[in-house]
């Protein structure tokens, strides 16, 4: 349970090293997560330092890095600004107990109902929101408008040139040694030229200011203090929070879960869904009672923790107490770093989480999955993950039933006498018209069998279709039987009772027929 390497080829220095790049990162985008919540800076970031430190000891995937988040802020926007705070805090208990039951009930499995085309999109919509999300570090507040305005002149050329530098440092120091990570010899370096030379650039201090529009704004701060959410335990509280409690955990669910996956496939290791479940859904508990906005699993910081070597427990259990060292003692050194340095980062983290090959794809792969994956990148991209997974899953079912209705056909033979009719495919809603229209009652013999030996009943539609054939042979005078039922389908036979009554003849070799009043 509290594994900290997850391989011999991985060492507790990378972890820790790998720990101080995610957590500097982890900074500026737990304080904009905030600020888009409507919440106090720490109020980000002891969510990301209590989040990310559960959730690295008893989750369900190591090197994963769980903080607060855009998708969940976005939603819990609306909560602060028409009740306060203090009813945040009482959502995210209730979002991490919905999460600790959806792990208990082992409904982490179902990610695996997420098509690939699926993922390739939510990677790739992560990739551009990761990048957009970076284009306000381009801005600065306006003294004299009191509006966003662009970079200019030589300040521009400085935050390009920085954040040139460094993700040319981040690309080529791999290639002379790994012993440290690069995106952390990067932050230092760019963090070290800036300062030495006196450049004017923007640091996180800046971002801070600008954001609160606070001159004297920091990080600063003590530890996470207990602090019981004051609401009224009552039905009509529980009737604001529940709603918001419910999408909050789905939400962070999907996003820690697909994230998950795609972790297990580059590091070639297999997580814990359900166990992710329960460990996302303690730490969001335990940060509700700790004054911290909630949060689930963050795909840009996972991404810099993984190439940067970061693969153990270790690697998100340091990153979140390196984020409480800056919040606590370090804040002033923080807060010189300059941003340009942290969007070169990121900015590597979205070249790194693109999936390039997706365009190689293109005419290769049907068109129905290049549109799946093209919409579900425009969906994050334009709303938020939950739905954009949401829209693609239902495309691929909608295609996925399409095609095998399609697939349904029907065999015919008469022997001495009798007419068997041999479906071949499922048998479910979008495939009864055509198993319907197959048939003649009229015209067919007195004796009529249909054998599904190659075909299965999968829901209430085919049993309908088989309760309405075998009622227009029944107007029409002729006997029909079913042969070869499989156990799944009388099963659901037997479950519809005296909805459905069909004539299932037992016996193969026509020696015995019973009518079952299924």
């Amino acid at each position: 349970m509290f594994q900290l390497i997850v391989s011999r080829s991985q060492s507790l220095k990378s972890d820790i090293l790998s720990g101080l790049t995610v957590a500097l990162a982890l900074v500026p985008e737990a304080v904009a997560f905030a600020f888009v919540a409507g919440v106090d800076p720490l109020v980000g970031l002891y969510a990301a330092f209590m989040v990310g430190l559960i959730t690295a000891t008893i989750g369900g995937r190591p090197g994963m890095i769980s903080g607060a988040t855009g998708a969940l802020a976005v939603v819990m926007v609306s909560l602060v600004a028409d009740h306060g705070v203090e009813y945040l805090f009482a959502t995210v208990v209730l979002m991490g107990f919905f999460q600790v039951m959806a792990g208990v009930f082992h409904l982490g499995k179902f990610i695996r109902l997420v098509p690939h085309p699926v993922m390739l999109g939510f990677v790739n919509g992560l990739a551009i929101v990761i990048f957009l999300a970076q284009m306000k570090q381009f801005q600065f507040m306006d003294e004299a408008t009191g509006e966003l305005a662009w970079l200019q002149g030589n300040q521009m050329v400085m935050m390009l040139g920085l954040i040139a530098l460094t993700m040319a440092i981040i690309h080529f120091l791999p290639k002379l040694t790994k012993a440290i990570p690069s995106s952390l010899v990067a932050i230092v370096t760019v963090t070290a030229i800036a300062i030495g030379l006196d450049l004017d650039v923007r640091s996180v201090q800046d971002i801070l200011r600008d954001m609160s529009g606070d001159p004297l704004a920091t990080i600063a701060g003590g530890l996470p203090q207990f602090h019981l959410p004051m609401v009224s335990l009552d039905l009509e509280t529980l009737k604001i929070i529940a709603p918001y409690a419910l999408i909050l955990a789905a939400i962070g669910l999907i996003e820690s879960l697909l994230t998950l996956t795609l972790i297990d496939e580059m590091t070639e290791t297999r997580g814990r869904g359900n166990k992710e479940c329960i460990g996302q859904g303690v730490a969001n508990i335990a940060t509700g009672f700790f004054g911290g906005m909630g949060g689930c699993a963050m795909i840009g910081q996972s991404m810099i923790n993984i190439n940067s070597g970061g693969r153990g427990r270790a690697s998100g259990i340091s990153a979140a107490l390196f984020l409480l060292a800056f919040i606590v003692v370090g804040s002033s050194l923080i807060e010189i770093i300059p941003i340009a340095a942290l969007v070169g980062v990121m900015f590597m983290v979205v070249l790194g989480t693109f999936e390039w090959a997706s365009f190689r794809m293109l005419g290769r792969i049907p068109l129905s999955d290049t549109l799946v994956g093209i919409t579900v990148a425009v969906v994050t991209v334009m709303t938020d993950l939950a739905i954009a997974v949401i829209v693609g899953v239902i495309m691929s079912t909608m295609v996925f039933a399409w095609k095998h209705a399609k697939s349904m056909q029907i065999e015919i033979e008469e022997k001495d006498g009798v007419k068997i009719y041999k479906p071949n495919g499922p048998l479910f809603f979008a495939s009864i018209q055509i198993f319907r229209d197959q048939f003649d009652p009229r015209n067919d013999p007195q004796e009529v069998i249909v054998d599904f030996a190659n075909s299965r009943v999968t829901d209430h539609s085919g049993l309908e279709a088989i309760d309405s054939l075998a009622d227009r042979y029944l107007k029409a005078g002729k006997n029909l039987h079913f042969r070869h039922l499989s156990p799944e389908c009388r099963a659901l036979l037997h479950k519809a009772g005296s909805l459905v009554e069909v004539n299932v003849m037992e016996d193969p070799k026509y020696k015995i027929v019973t009518d079952e009043l299924a």
